[in-house]
């Protein structure tokens, strides 16, 4: 273990051994596995024993502590406890793996708190819709951090941390590549809830308060851009397959169109787009999560950064 300034920087042989006493490994198949990975994202069973089950463990160490603070808070002042829901975080670039990281600390956390109501959304759902962004004149910055409806997003984290009752949170869909009109994922009374994006973690100038003022832990998905932009290319090539025969989704006509054109506009989105977002304001929100998971080639994470304070 390296003790860096804000950090413990820990190898993947070592994070694998904080698996907290008495704890036992949760029973996940290859099979849920398959269906809660990413289009080109590769996850194996020994990454959910060797980096996921300590990360489940750890929430659970900050989860414990959570309920109790309420507990004594309400103590404290004098009033009924109430429920608030546990926020987790997970930021990190596009094509890098959040989503399923994202589904599969869902699904690990339902299994360990089966009495427990664990939930998650992502922020895509509060993008502006494909004609607001023309309106604005910046659907060349759709992901920026203009690009989203915040006030909207800040509202929607304000309800839920309040639990008001069920709130609706706005679906988005990649293969329209836009806002799905009158679809929502409802947000019901969670114990836990995790939320996924990439500017989770971003302090918009325009805000007084921010996504992350809601999180009780956070997560980033590190990984190197020429890495990062290798999973976008080959996350496109699947995405060309797939809508080769639906001339009702987004890539349909790249999907028909020659393939060199077509990875010839896809890299130049990478590098217009997803890496200057990513270098002016998703990277440098990482050393605001409390856990980096550092990715190598493959998706391996080969070491795990904890926050020191």
């Amino acid at each position: 273990m390296k003790n860096e300034m804000n950090y413990y920087e820990i190898s993947r042989d070592e994070w694998q051994t904080f698996h907290g006493h008495g704890q036992e490994f949760t029973d996940v198949t290859a099979a849920e596995l398959q269906q809660i990975s990413g289009l080109n994202d590769r996850i194996s069973l020994a990454d959910v024993s060797d980096i996921y089950i300590p990360l489940r463990h750890l929430l659970q160490i900050n989860f414990d502590q959570f309920q109790q603070q309420q507990t004594q808070k309400s103590t404290f002042l004098n009033i009924q406890s109430h429920k608030t829901p546990f926020v987790i975080g997970i930021a990190g670039s596009v094509a890098v793996g959040k989503s399923t990281t994202a589904r599969l600390l869902q699904l690990l956390l339902s299994r360990v708190y089966p009495d427990k109501k664990v939930q998650m959304i992502t922020t895509d759902g509060f993008l502006y819709p494909t004609t607001v962004l023309k309106q604005k004149g910046i659907l060349d910055k759709k992901g920026f951090p203009e690009s989203y409806d915040m006030p909207k997003l800040i509202n929607f984290m304000n309800e839920v941390k309040n639990n008001i009752g069920p709130v609706k949170a706005p679906q988005y869909s990649h293969q329209i590549y836009d806002i799905v009109p009158d679809e929502f994922d409802v947000i019901d009374d969670p114990d836990i809830l995790i939320v996924e994006g990439i500017n989770v973690l971003q302090l918009p100038s325009t805000e007084q308060i921010y996504i992350s003022d809601f999180f009780d832990f956070s997560v980033y998905v590190d990984a190197q851009p020429t890495l990062i932009e290798k999973w976008f290319l080959e996350r496109f090539d699947l995405l060309l397959d797939l809508a080769k025969d639906d001339p009702t989704n987004y890539y349909y006509p790249y999907a028909i169109s020659d393939r060199a054109s077509a990875f010839k506009m896809a890299r130049r989105v990478w590098r217009d787009i997803n890496l200057r977002n990513l270098n002016d304001y998703i990277l440098p929100t990482r050393n605001r999560a409390d856990v980096i998971l550092h990715k190598t080639k493959h998706h391996v994470i080969d070491k795990v950064f904890l926050r020191k304070y």
